[in-house]
Order: structure tokens, then sequence, then C-alpha cells
């Protein structure tokens, strides 16, 4: 299956019940996406040993008929969640080298579900902005502003690296 990063997740879901694919081979495409688009400031803490350990245990619950509608999906947490042993910072300098001993509720109910994290989103610090211009990372970079006269777009509010993420197929 090719443009594995092009899928909706209802249509990735669906490849993956079918066996047109693996969480893994989805997960892998989803890294080296990520990793090509850095210039874009979408991801700020990548997790790819974390995601081929998830997405691994999400193909083995999907062949034994155990998979929530969002087993073996790759999923990017925005930087305001907790992650347990993951860098979450909120994007700013004061929480820098905060790594949780504990899984915030939403990204916690992803995990268990057999979502697959690929990492940390950038963001306005503290989720304070509507620009994704305050956050110690640097600004996000909307994909779209290529050969537009405005190099000045923003990729959208406090969630400017997942915004971008998305716009790019990340």
């Amino acid at each position: 299956m090719s443009d594995l990063t092009k899928l909706t997740i209802a249509q990735a879901r669906d490849a993956l019940r079918r066996g047109e694919t693996t969480s893994v081979a989805l997960t892998e495409a989803c890294l080296s996406a990520i990793d090509a688009a850095d210039a874009l400031g979408a991801f700020v803490h990548k997790t790819p040993e974390i995601a081929l350990e998830r997405a691994a245990a999400a193909d083995q619950r999907i062949k034994a008929g155990d998979a929530p509608d969002m087993c073996g999906i790759p999923v990017g947490i925005k930087d305001l969640f907790c992650t347990e042993g993951v860098a979450s910072q909120a994007a700013s300098k004061i929480l820098e080298g905060f790594r949780p001993q504990y899984e915030s509720t939403v990204s916690g109910q992803l995990r268990d579900a057999g979502a697959v994290m690929l990492g940390k989103l950038n963001m306005d610090e503290f989720a304070m902005g509507s620009s994704n211009e305050t956050s110690v990372y640097g600004n996000a970079v909307n994909p779209w502003r290529a050969g537009n006269s405005d190099a000045a777009l923003t990729p959208g509010g406090s969630s400017g690296g997942s915004a971008a993420a998305v716009a790019a197929d990340l």
C-alpha cells in the first residue's frame, strides 16, 4: 500500500483490519515523513522507539481480534499533555527537562486503546496564544506557505504543531 501517510484515521483503521498494512509499516512511514519535515517545527520531541514498540503491540492486538478503533493508529500528542517518561514542557523554558512519571488522561486513554505515539507536537507556550509564536522551540511553520506571497502565514492557533503536522500529512 502506498502513501500511507495520506490515509485518514478511518482508512488506516480499515486497512489495518483487512491486513493490507501493519501498524509498524504505517508508523515507519509516519516517522520517515516527520524526519523529512523537520523544518516545519511540528514535532518537538520525537519518540520513535516508543512508537515502534507500541505499533508492534498493536499489530498483535489486531491479529488477536482485540483491537479498539484507534489501535495501531499513529498520533502526535500536543506538548501540553503529560506523557510518562517523555519530555512534556508545554513549550515553556520553565518546564525544560520535565519528564513526568505519570500519563495524562487523554494520552493514557489513547495509549490504552492501542494508539501509537509518534512524539510531542509544538504549540504556543502553555497553550496561551493564537499564532504559535511563543513556543520555546520556535515557530511551527505552515507547510502551505511555500510559494505564497505572505511567508508569515501561521499554521494556526495554540496548536500550530498539530496543524502543521496534519497539513503536511505527518
